[in-house]
């Protein structure tokens, strides 16, 4: 039987036209108060290098015929003049300028008209598809394109993108140049693990992780073939790896020897697959140490945004609290959690027609895949680390739910969560989040490993405490606590924490009690 349509909750596509209609209805009230003659449009649909270009009237009237720009200040110019006369000749009192959005090439004309005072407005690719169907079904050109971008500004589907400021533009710029070095290093650790097998193979075997263990790739490079493990023999190679100041255990050592007894013999170019591994495995880590760089610089830009207080749930840290707030950017951007999700493509496509409803689709295929893919990082690291939700997964998959509708449910169930964090600057008593985790302790573990200065590792604790709301000073002053008469008590622990603890501590006291700390008293 057909379900009835009219009692169907408004899914997110549905909100999202509404946005667009309220778009083409505020075009329409600003084209009545200056006159269909007084209104124009520029459109330009950017490549690489230049970009093809044209200025209309509301109607269509062509007031500059299409014409090419290259993305060089002159041209750039000279196109904002050509505009700015035919505004006066013409008496045109509103321009709005089209540009279609083309990776990152349309950006040089679009700031080049923006920093000229004319109001500059993005146009989706997929609008101009849509109405080049309808002008030219069979020929494609960069005046049809240019023709089609016209009508759809006209419609409403020229939409304003919200600024973002430095900080967010920072974590956006780095996350992804992290991420893709993450590609890159597991990439390389793929070709790495394929040239070793073939001069030493089954050797990784001997190692529960081969990329965790200190001492396998070391061990790998001093020797080369199970030959050679042999002959150098346990007592001189673990003395090759204590000159490298490395620590090795006797039964790992014993272990390697027991492999080389058994191994089989490597390829007959074995010298030559040695220098390529080891020239892939000083690339993987130079990669490493950026990496861990990048991380550094993304936890002092996370510290100064509300997406640091997401580190109380267990299961998100640094990295994955970052990248949700480059992708995401400011939460006023967002009217709600249905917003987040909607951007992101985390809803079923439908398909409804008389009465044929298919409202359980797979994911939406258009949306923004970055902010979705963060998400769903986050949604695999709920599953594996956070109580709350392993439990929610585990019922499901006695339900047997797919395992990647368990990873959506828990994404769509992170973001209202998430929503309520970052809108209201406050950390939830929610079931997952009990008990929560201390994140000043989270940031200076990260920090620790990471082997931050303690001046940053300073900064950035002192930030964090700025961005807490009051409810969570006293979970984080006994958290810290705790910590630091661990510190005191136990020579293990790295006596930085035992410096700087202090100092965190007692700002914290200060802004529970209302009392001005030691540092601010006497300044």
């Amino acid at each position: 039987m057909a379900t009835s349509v009219s009692a169907r909750k408004s899914s997110p596509v549905v909100q999202q036209r509404t946005k667009l209609r309220h778009s083409a209805s505020e075009l329409s009230v600003l084209v009545r108060e200056v006159g269909v003659e007084r209104f124009a449009l520029v459109c330009v649909d950017p490549a690489k290098h230049r970009s093809r270009w044209r200025m209309a009237d509301f109607l269509g009237k062509l007031l500059l015929a299409e014409a090419t720009v290259e993305h060089t200040a002159g041209p750039l110019r000279a196109a904002v003049a050509s505009v700015r006369h035919k505004m006066q000749q013409h008496d045109i009192r509103v321009v709005w300028v089209i540009v279609e959005r083309t990776g990152q090439y349309h950006l040089p004309v679009q700031r080049a008209f923006a920093d000229a005072g004319f109001e500059t407005r993005v146009l989706h690719p997929c609008a101009t598809k849509q109405y080049r169907g309808a002008v030219s079904p069979d020929v494609k050109t960069d005046d049809i394109d240019l023709a089609a971008q016209h009508l759809a500004a006209v419609a409403g589907f020229g939409l304003v993108e919200l600024p973002l400021d430095e900080t967010y533009r920072q974590l956006r710029l780095l996350a992804r140049h992290r991420r893709d070095l993450v590609e890159k290093t597991s990439a390389l650790c793929s070709q790495i693990r394929e040239h070793l097998h073939l001069i030493m193979p089954g050797y990784a075997q001997c190692f529960e992780d081969l990329w965790l263990s200190t001492v396998a790739l070391p061990m790998a490079r001093h020797t080369g073939t199970p030959q050679a493990v042999l002959d150098l023999g346990r007592a001189r190679l673990a003395r090759k790896l204590q000159h490298d100041g490395l620590r090795v255990q006797e039964r790992t050592v014993e272990r390697v020897i027991a492999w080389a007894r058994q191994a089989s013999p490597p390829a007959p170019d074995a010298a030559l697959q040695q220098r390529v591994w080891t020239a892939l495995d000083d690339d993987r880590l130079s990669k490493r140490r950026e990496i861990e760089a990048l991380e550094r610089d993304l936890a002092a830009a996370l510290v100064r945004t509300p997406y640091v207080l997401l580190m109380a749930f267990p299961g998100i840290n640094v990295v994955s609290a970052a990248e949700l707030a480059g992708e995401m950017g400011p939460i006023a951007h967002y009217g709600n959690a249905n917003a987040i999700t909607g951007r992101a493509g985390l809803f079923p496509r439908r398909y409804q027609s008389d009465t044929v409803d298919l409202a359980d689709g797979r994911l939406a295929r258009r949306a923004n895949r970055r902010l979705r893919a963060a998400l769903m990082r986050i949604a695999d690291n709920l599953v594996a680390n956070n109580h709350y939700f392993r439990s929610l997964s585990d019922v499901w998959r006695k339900q047997k739910t797919d395992e990647r509708v368990i990873r959506v449910r828990v994404a769509k169930k992170f973001t209202r969560l998430a929503y309520v964090v970052l809108a209201a600057q406050q950390v939830l008593r929610h079931d997952c989040c009990q008990p929560g985790d201390c994140i000043l302790l989270k940031l200076s573990e990260f920090h620790r490993l990471h082997l931050t200065g303690p001046k940053q590792l300073l900064i950035d604790l002192q930030a964090v405490v700025d961005q807490l709301p009051k409810k969570a000073y006293t979970h984080e002053a006994q958290s810290l606590s705790k910590k630091l008469d661990v510190a005191t008590s136990h020579r293990r622990i790295p006596m930085l924490l035992g410096e700087l603890l202090p100092a965190v501590l007692a700002r914290l006291t200060a802004k529970t009690t209302g009392e001005p700390s030691e540092a601010q008293a006497s300044n």
